[in-house]
């Protein structure tokens, strides 16, 4: 059965598949056109993880998590994001106000630097201090949240942490989120689990 009052988010030229016809189809060329689907139940967003993540940062700036959302890629995913039901899952944020759906990295501020120089948290743990070559920040869809590994460099691997939040204070750092490089560095970075989740459909 399909949900009651569902509108599509199209991202680019995207064709909208078949199962989708009869839907209300608003296409986002900036983050502001996601509020014309403002009644809408549950949001169908055609587009990438990255376009998923604007659609639930302006759902989360408009207090409107109790929104439906579903991701479609690939054309064989629309029937389930039409009618699949939703989990309330983790959402990750940053102290910008942006929104973690896939990955995020914190990388030495310049090419030519080698390191990261500073030290950071995952909850109580100290995930490091002093020198890495970066650290990879991932949501989790159970709780606490999110995951955090220090980046080597090399073959071997560091463990993941889990936590609540992710937090680095730094001499300069690079974030990119969901492959999104920030316009400039910073020296301080915090992901966390914002209070109430979004409502995955999958």
């Amino acid at each position: 059965m399909a949900a009651p009052n569902a509108a599509v988010l199209r991202f680019g030229d995207r064709r909208v598949p078949r199962p989708l016809t009869g839907l209300s189809v608003v296409d986002v060329t900036a983050p502001t056109d996601v509020d014309d689907a403002a009644e809408a139940d549950r949001l169908i967003v055609l587009g990438t993880t990255t376009d998923l993540a604007i659609v639930l940062a302006r759902l989360l700036r408009a207090d409107r998590l109790d929104v439906e959302v579903a991701l479609v890629r690939r054309p064989w995913a629309a029937r389930r994001a039409r009618t699949g039901n939703a989990r309330r899952v983790p959402l990750i944020r940053d102290e910008t106000g942006a929104v973690l759906t896939r990955y995020a990295l914190w990388m030495p501020p310049e090419e030519s630097a080698q390191t990261l120089t500073g030290e950071a948290v995952v909850d109580d743990f100290l995930l490091f201090d002093g020198d890495v070559a970066g650290v990879r920040i991932e949501p989790t869809t159970d709780l606490p949240g999110l995951r955090a590994r220090v980046l080597t460099g090399g073959l071997r691997r560091r463990p993941w942490v889990t936590g609540r939040a992710a937090q680095l204070g730094t001499t300069g750092v690079l974030v990119v989120r969901d492959g999104v490089r920030a316009a400039r560095p910073a020296r301080r970075s915090t992901f966390y689990r914002h209070t109430k989740g979004w409502l995955a459909v999958r």
